[in-house]
């Protein structure tokens, strides 16, 4: 299951350089994941990297 990005992202931009399947990119008001490439950090990480950096915890589960 991937991940989403809710309305509380502050369009800071810190989870995007973090995602090592490039499955982030800029929305219109959000960030977005797109969930046929996100992989959650599978083999390159414990946990998502872009939760742990977003400051709004705006990445849930989706």
């Amino acid at each position: 299951m991937a991940l989403i990005i809710t309305e509380e992202c502050t369009y800071c931009g810190a989870c995007e350089p973090e995602c090592p399947t490039s499955a982030i990119s800029a929305g219109d008001d959000v960030y977005v994941i797109n969930a046929a490439t996100c992989t959650e950090c599978a083999g390159f990480a414990d946990a998502p990297s872009c939760a742990a950096v977003c400051p709004a915890e705006a990445i849930v589960q989706g």
